[in-house]
């Protein structure tokens, strides 16, 4: 396991291009849903950049993993074509689900994007199941479930929990603690007040870790990837995060401080806090994130001005994929 001091320049590069991208992608969206052209609900990822980035960047195409209903930033993070994450959004006939999945259900089969989900607590039985496939397939395959901290109050992510450490399968459930079950608050909600004491209390190794600090997150799934491959079985993660958007998108927030997000965007943005420690690490400068930076805005342009350009599927797409042909 190579730990992130390890990590060269082109692995760094990538992981801040990941999560420029998931910050522009996101901010984009804000602006493009007030427009009235994007159907459906959105739920919107920034501020929580460094999980997805710092998780995914331990896996491979032959790993796999299930989305949330925040799912946009996993989905970039695993690999998954933006342009065809924007088309999605926009109902368009190219998008990655051919316009029929929208924002809660983007999937991409081919990078072990098993799908965003809008069940609350949907996706760890599904990551179990994938699991157990890795295991039984015996080729050191990972399954890893992302869900919130209102999501591990439900019995279907006690259930998988207990099953995945029964039958010691290779999965990681990652608990992204952004502190608001959609409008209530994670102290309230939580009769522990520690879902990592508590993951730890179904008999599996679970750490909790700073959800804005890439290197702790990355450095975290190493651990529990190595552990899964070697036959040690499941592992949970608590990352302690902030999203700087509401639940949904025309969430009026009313439950958050004044001027919380405005302070929470100085002390926990983890695109701040990426390149302050490659300045004193040394390992990258500030015209190549810089760069970066502008690469993104660039490509996220382009990707708007093409979903919106794209056709939306035709009637007669009404009737495919509705069923698998075996």
């Amino acid at each position: 396991m190579i730990d992130s001091t390890g990590l060269g320049r082109e692995r760094l590069l990538r992981a801040y291009r990941n999560m420029r991208l998931i910050r522009d992608f996101e901010e984009r969206l804000h602006v493009e849903i007030a427009t009235g052209e994007i159907p459906g609900f959105t739920h919107l990822y920034a501020g929580q950049e460094a999980v997805a980035v710092g998780i995914c960047e331990q896996l491979g195409d032959a790993d796999y993993i299930v989305s949330t209903h925040r799912g946009h930033g996993h989905c970039i993070a695993k690999g998954c074509d933006p342009g065809g994450m924007m088309k999605e959004i926009y109902g368009r006939r190219d998008g990655l689900c051919h316009g029929k999945g929208g924002s809660m259900h983007i999937a991409d089969m081919a990078k072990g994007m098993l799908g965003a989900n809008a069940i609350v607590g949907g996706g760890p039985p599904l990551a179990v199941g994938a699991a157990i496939a890795c295991k039984r397939r015996g080729a050191g395959n990972v399954s890893v479930a992302f869900g919130g901290d209102g999501s591990a109050n439900q019995g279907t992510v006690f259930e998988a929990m207990n099953m995945a450490v029964v039958l010691q399968v290779p999965a990681i459930f990652v608990f992204e603690n952004n502190g608001y079950s959609e409008h209530t608050g994670a102290d309230y909600a939580v009769g522990s007040k520690d879902l990592t004491g508590r993951a730890r209390g179904f008999g599996m190794a679970a750490e909790c870790v700073d959800g804005a600090d890439f290197h702790s997150v990355y450095d975290a799934m190493g651990r529990a990837v190595a552990r899964a491959r070697a036959g040690g079985g499941p592992t949970s993660i608590e990352a302690k995060i902030t999203r700087f958007y509401g639940h949904f998108e025309g969430d009026p927030q009313k439950y958050r401080a004044q001027d919380e997000v405005a302070t929470l965007r100085e002390s926990m943005d983890c695109l701040k806090r990426f390149r302050a420690r490659m300045r004193t690490d040394g390992k990258l400068g500030d015209p190549e994130l810089d760069a970066i930076d502008a690469e993104s805005l660039a490509l996220v342009d382009r990707i708007v001005a093409e979903a919106k350009a794209a056709p939306p599927p035709s009637e007669a797409d009404l009737y495919t994929d509705v069923y698998i042909d075996y």
